[in-house]
């Protein structure tokens, strides 16, 4: 992969971040990132080591979380906050992800994190696919 295209793949997943919200399917990503489809989800993959449509769901959920632990929206009003189209499959990939459910989620107490700085809190909160080590705030 060259330096352009990473260039490009980042003018991508820039979209993406910038525009959770909106109708983002392949081909648009694609289109910033100055690639045909196919050849723009095997390359992302390769770079970010998920598809281009995982990428978009981890920054909804993520964002979800978010709005969840604030309290003043139902969690029908957060999926179509986050650009979700289809509450029940929102809720699936959110409990996917997650753990729990979208209500459950919303339920639990969360003054734990009241405390803690917003970008530490993204990071201790990111959903991942991967199930990778979380990371945990030492005590």
């Amino acid at each position: 992969m060259t330096p352009e295209d990473l260039k490009h793949l980042r003018r991508a997943r820039d979209l993406i971040d910038r525009e959770y919200a909106r109708p983002l399917d392949v081909p648009a990503m694609a289109r910033a990132a100055l690639m045909s489809p196919a050849h723009f989800s095997r390359q992302f993959r390769a770079a970010f080591g998920e598809t281009p449509y995982s990428y978009l769901m981890t920054r909804r959920i993520e964002r979800a979380k978010a709005l969840l632990r604030r309290g003043d929206l139902s969690v029908t009003e957060v999926c179509v906050a986050v650009g979700a189209t289809s509450l029940g499959s929102f809720s699936t990939r959110f409990t996917e992800l997650v753990g729990e459910s979208p209500s459950a989620y919303r339920a639990r107490n969360h003054s734990a994190l009241a405390a803690i700085p917003g970008c530490w809190a993204k990071l201790v909160t990111r959903p991942s696919r991967n199930k990778e080590v979380q990371v945990t705030p030492a005590r």
